[in-house]
């Protein structure tokens, strides 16, 4: 059975419909920055996420190929992920959606080092003819968080928010929002074939003891 990290990895991918404290590890990504709203079609957003999946399965079916990836195991590719944020705003303002700021990002198994992802950014862009230079090999720790899931549309996601802050302010922390530690999100279902009240994202935001 191929390694699948949300099974493996219970803890960071299916969280309770309650907020729970985590302290999460330092993961390294295929990520591309960007900014405006997600849902224009055929917009940034979009483009990143065809650049992300592309050179994700170029990895993953590398085995299939005469690159060879030392440590390598099958492994499903993990869900879609992103952070949020918006300039001079504190949290998330889903009224503007023209005015995020985002990296879309997708998990990378430890064993894949920066030379194996440069070389499926050359490959996937040769194999998909598409543009795959934005993509970059990005680190990120995240350390103390407070996350749920929420479900249903990601413009309710508010309410989920609001019980997650009245969680932290009850158990003596508070939110530590910076240029670093931002509004998470991970996308369990997907958008295309799942009515959007049953999607399910975890929301992840980063706090410290007050």
């Amino acid at each position: 059975m191929p390694f699948d990290f949300k099974k493996e990895y219970k803890e960071f991918y299916m969280p309770k419909n309650k907020p729970e404290i985590v302290n999460v590890p330092k993961v390294n990504y295929i990520a591309v920055r960007g900014k405006g709203n997600p849902n224009e079609e055929g917009g940034a957003y979009q483009q990143a996420i065809s650049v992300l999946y592309a050179v994700a399965y170029t990895l993953k079916m590398s085995y299939k190929t005469d690159y060879k990836i030392e440590g390598f195991f099958e492994y499903v590719v993990p869900p879609l992920e992103g952070f949020w944020w918006q300039d001079d705003v504190d949290g998330v303002d889903y009224s503007n959606k023209d005015s995020f700021n985002w990296i879309s990002v997708i998990r990378l198994p430890d064993f894949i080092t920066k030379n194996d992802f440069e070389w499926a950014v050359e490959t996937a862009a040769n194999k998909k003819k598409i543009d795959c230079s934005k993509a970059e090999f990005l680190s990120i720790d995240e350390g103390l968080c407070v996350q749920i899931m929420h479900n249903g549309p990601y413009d309710d996601e508010p309410t989920t928010v609001e019980i997650m802050n009245r969680f932290i302010e009850e158990n003596g922390y508070e939110n530590d929002f910076s240029e670093d530690r931002i509004h998470h999100e991970i996308y369990l279902s997907d958008a295309r074939k799942v009515i959007p009240e049953k999607w399910k994202t975890v929301i992840r935001h980063p706090i410290k003891r007050k």
